[in-house]
């Protein structure tokens, strides 16, 4: 029972003695009184409570401290709960402090909570950075399509970082330069002769202000000739004139059809008249006769009269032959 005890004992003990050296990291903070940071057991202590990692305040106490940096463990503290990457601000700042730019801790953490990583800010604004635009297609005076590539040199505007528009702006910014720079040059020939004029006219107009960026230079890395826009266009518009003349022409035609079958309708209409006409003729014949106002000698005499009239335009006429045959058929049928 008293082996029992003791194994209880001593396993407490372990687990008490691995729990104080947790909450109380004594190496830590004989680490930190031997680099110049003066921190005490408790405020070591009270991190593990709040969930701070000690080590992860302490190590960047010592790397601010050591490099001559005044700072707080409160300050590291508080921005590492708001959310902040600690080692990453105190080497933006260092690294800031050393290329003589100015930034603070309050704007080093402003410009890394907005989302930004401050050290690579830093960098930038140290050793430039260069950015490549995609392919820029823009369309000369003459119709001649361009597609021009730039290479855009930038440094990072600490000052503008919090709320500074990014790349992307700037991309869009010197695409849209270069296709104004282009439409509005004579001819494609000018641009390929002299490609610095874009550049120049790009970085004249300030297309890096509101950006967190600073345009150093624009330099266009190549220009290629694309298609011929103003002849496609040209070829375009002939296509549609012609389809516009062909609707026209459908129209103007169909027309004219409608209007032939219109005067087909009336001479059909004038024909039944005619022959409608034709057939009163023999009741006025027989009316004639009835009444004694027509002879049977001059009945004969006109017949006589009609037919040399006939045999005369059948001689002069050839195709009035039909004509003459379909009378003395329709005289023979009554």
């Amino acid at each position: 029972m008293n082996e029992y005890i003791t194994l209880v004992a001593i396993g407490a003990g372990i687990i008490l003695f691995f729990a104080f050296f947790y909450f109380v990291p004594v190496g830590l903070w004989i680490t930190a009184r031997f680099s110049g940071v003066r921190v005490s057991l408790l405020k070591l202590v009270l991190m593990r409570v709040r969930k701070v990692p000690p080590r992860v305040v302490i190590d960047s106490m010592i790397t601010a401290t050591k490099a001559g940096l005044e700072l707080t463990t409160d300050e590291l503290e508080t921005h590492y709960l708001a959310g902040g990457h600690v080692p990453s601000v105190i080497k933006a700042l260092i690294s800031a402090d050393k290329a003589n730019i100015t930034l603070g801790f309050k704007q080093a953490t402003a410009i890394d909570l907005a989302g930004r990583d401050v050290f690579e800010a830093v960098q930038i604004s140290v050793n430039p950075k260069v950015i490549t635009t995609p392919k820029v297609a823009a369309v000369a005076a003459d119709g001649i399509q361009l597609v021009a590539v730039a290479r855009v040199t930038v440094r990072a505007n600490i000052q503008q970082l919090v709320g500074g528009a990014g790349e992307d702006t700037i991309l869009a910014r010197v695409g849209e330069g270069i296709v104004t720079s282009i439409g509005s040059a004579a001819s494609h020939k000018e641009v390929l002769a002299n490609p610095d004029k874009i550049s120049k006219l790009v970085l004249s107009r300030g297309l890096d202000a509101g950006t967190a960026f600073e345009i150093l230079s624009i330099d266009i890395a190549d220009v290629d000739v694309g298609v011929n826009i103003g002849a496609i266009l040209q070829t375009d518009q002939a296509q549609a004139d012609l389809k516009v003349a062909e609707a026209k022409a459908e129209e103007r035609r169909a027309m004219a059809v409608a209007q032939e079958q219109e005067m087909k309708a009336k001479s059909q209409e004038a024909r039944a008249k005619v022959i409608e006409a034709e057939a009163e003729v023999p009741k006025a014949l027989a009316e004639a006769f009835r009444s004694g106002r027509l002879g049977v000698m001059d009945y004969y005499k006109m017949e006589n009269i009609q037919a040399d009239t006939d045999m005369r335009e059948s001689i002069a006429n050839p195709e009035q032959k039909s004509t003459t045959r379909r009378k003395s058929d329709d005289k023979d049928k009554k």
